[in-house]
């Protein structure tokens, strides 16, 4: 299996399954002499961590990060920071029904015609906790991102078909618990800003800043759409209604609108980056469900086990991080 590393010059290459000993990481290209604030990993680890409310999936991990390279007195050597974190609350009984069974729009079937083989417990590879490594490394984009003053934030905008500006915390678990009381699961949306982007980040052709995000975003589970500035509402526009004019305030270069979501030409403006990302709704419901098996019979199978409702809100960590690695490719 190729292709597990993201980034050219701030790189992240993860490792593990879902079930299996560990996960991990190592980040290479992580500048020196940055001081890491290991509160500030512990706690995006817990934003996306399990079990904190009644509509996520109940598996107990206390995502404990081991960092085994790359760090000496809690500053960055320069050197490859390599990590782990152990899976202590692994359940593999619970998949042991399914292991022959193609599970609908899951990567079952897919990973074993390219493989030969997969790990069924718990998806494997193609588990969403395989994600978990992004986060400790987000964090330490972040904190580099910091010293630019690039801030970065998230929040769901769409649950199934309810809308909102910003669903609350209290909001989106009411929704997830009436879905998860119908046996069902839900797709959402989650919208990014981005603060104080600094002017001419990005490449105008095979490295647009719009591109490279795109990738980050689709590397995260269940990702189904990608859309920047004003995206597809862009074409309902007349030229006339989506240029953003150039204006000069105080002596700087501004625009007075934005829906070009700050980057044109695949290169950052200074104005405020923004865009959505669609993810489809769990394939996992706990419903009896039509499929077939690895010899190709016609089944049905209940699924058991620990599953979440929506990818919301645990998945914005995950967002974030892969936001902040994919900008620290550029500018750090």
């Amino acid at each position: 299996m190729g292709a597990n590393t993201f980034g050219n010059n701030f790189t992240l290459t993860t490792f593990g399954e879902s079930h299996g000993e560990a996960i991990g990481g190592v980040i290479d290209g992580c500048p020196s002499g940055l001081l890491i604030d290991f509160n500030m990993i512990e706690e995006e680890l817990q934003r996306r961590k399990t079990g904190t409310n009644s509509a996520m999936s109940q598996r107990k991990e206390s995502d404990k990060v081991v960092f085994l390279s790359g760090i000496f007195e809690g500053r960055t050597l320069g050197t490859p920071i390599a990590f782990m974190v152990r899976n202590e609350d692994a359940r593999s009984s619970d998949y042991e029904n399914i292991k022959d069974i193609y599970r609908p729009s899951h990567a079952d079937f897919t990973y074993q015609q390219k493989y030969g083989i997969r790990d069924y417990r718990g998806g494997g590879r193609g588990s969403a906790r395989t994600l978990l490594p992004c986060v400790v490394a987000g964090a330490i984009a972040k904190q580099i991102l910091q010293q630019h003053d690039v801030e970065i934030r998230s929040f769901v905008t769409q649950i199934g078909e309810e809308r909102s500006d910003a669903f609350s915390a209290e909001e989106i678990v009411a929704i997830l618990n009436k879905v998860k009381m119908e046996n069902d699961t839900v797709g959402a949306v989650v919208r990014v800003e981005i603060d104080n982007m600094p002017v001419g980040v990005g490449e105008p052709h095979f490295r647009k800043l719009q591109a490279v995000l795109a990738q980050a975003m689709f590397s995260i589970n269940a990702v189904k759409g990608f859309e920047y500035g004003e995206g597809f509402h862009a074409a309902a526009m007349r030229g006339s209604e989506c240029n953003d004019t150039f204006i000069n305030i105080d002596g700087k270069i501004r625009t007075r609108t934005n829906y070009s979501g700050g980057i044109q030409g695949g290169i950052s403006n200074g104005e405020k980056i923004y865009f959505n990302v669609a993810f489809k709704p769990i394939p996992t419901i706990m419903q009896a469900q039509k499929t077939v098996n690895v010899n190709g019979d016609e089944v049905v199978y209940d699924i058991t086990g620990r599953h979440d409702v929506c990818v919301v809100p645990r998945v914005l960590p995950v967002v974030e991080a892969m936001t902040a690695i994919a900008l620290v490719d550029f500018i750090r």
